[in-house]
């Protein structure tokens, strides 16, 4: 009744995630990983399918298509099911309607005690409350069919789901919550991993072009701060050109007099803006120098990035 599909990049954390299923569950891997990796290690029984890294979304697609059951259920290869998943998943999904195409699990990420969480880990957190997130989302395989499954223009493990669950219930599915629970782990990605997440500005500009301006409201998203990244980046880099100007000018022009002023203003509202950004990501945090440093550093570089990937997706989609 039931395929398990697991695309993976080959994390440790796979094997944890296939020791917590079910043995007699069928299993398929998809190894996302470039073609030179070795096969990667997996109990027998569990069937593992290669894709030469073409994402995560194409690695889903090869899954489900390769699967003879009417129900596929989507796992990431560094959740955790809870013990008795296999049967709290066929719970919720006895006796759905025939119009619901999915069921998404509970997620739930265990944060550290005794202290704030930091800002990646209140990031991770948020997954919680997303919407149709594949970390564990069942769907009929008809659904899929009739959808033509994940849209592989999605390069990276981010929004390729919300955009599937927004073309089925355009389509006239629904969709549910279940009850089963699956953890998620608090991973620390490193120093960089905030600067390296602004490459998902590229997706919201396809989410953008393919479900329009609500597309965020309808998976149950927040706001986003692009705008205000625009604001920040086209003061920094005002205050850089009008300074610079001045400084290569070496008349004394009434013009020319002006530029430094202008640069000087241009470079406080880049400050002010930099510092509200700074401290509303690590005020709810422990503010550990380490943790105070990278909010400070990142925040610098977190507006211009975003806003190069946004511009790099609206040139791609129109393409």
């Amino acid at each position: 009744m039931i395929t398990v599909v697991i695309p993976t990049i080959g994390r440790r954390s796979l094997n944890r995630t296939l020791d917590a299923l079910d043995p007699d569950l069928d299993v398929i891997v998809v190894d996302d990983r470039p073609r030179f990796h070795p096969s990667l290690k997996v109990p027998g029984g569990v069937r593992v399918l290669r894709t030469g890294g073409q994402g995560p979304a194409a690695a889903r697609n090869l899954g489900w298509r390769a699967a003879g059951t009417p129900w596929i259920a989507f796992l990431d290869d560094d959740v955790v099911p809870s013990p008795g998943w296999k049967e709290a998943l066929l719970t919720d999904l006895a006796d759905l309607p025939e119009d619901v195409a999915g069921c998404q699990g509970r997620l739930k990420v265990r944060l550290p005690a005794g202290r704030r969480p930091t800002d990646a880990e209140r990031n991770t957190a948020g997954l919680m409350w997303a919407g149709w997130a594949t970390a564990d989302m069942a769907y009929r395989r008809s659904a899929l069919e009739s959808v033509g499954g994940f849209d592989e223009r999605f390069p990276h493990a981010y929004r390729e789901d919300a955009d599937l669950a927004l073309r089925l219930l355009k389509a006239g599915h629904g969709l549910a919550k279940g009850r089963r629970v699956t953890s998620h782990p608090v991973r620390d990605d490193g120093f960089w991993t905030s600067v390296r997440a602004q490459r998902g500005n590229a997706d919201d500009a396809l989410m953008r072009r393919v479900h329009g301006t609500g597309w965020r409201a309808a998976v149950g998203g927040v706001p986003g701060r692009l705008s205000q990244h625009a604001v920040t980046t086209a003061l920094g880099l005002a205050s850089f050109a009008l300074l610079t100007a001045a400084g290569l000018r070496g008349d004394t022009a009434q013009r020319t007099r002006r530029l430094p002023v202008l640069g000087a203003a241009a470079g406080v509202g880049w400050l002010v803006l930099t510092a509200e950004f700074v401290w509303a990501r690590l005020a709810p945090g422990p503010r550990t120098p380490e943790e105070i440093l990278r909010m400070a550093v990142t925040s610098v570089i977190i507006p211009p990035a975003a806003c190069a990937h946004r511009l790099r997706g609206e040139l791609r989609v129109r393409r």
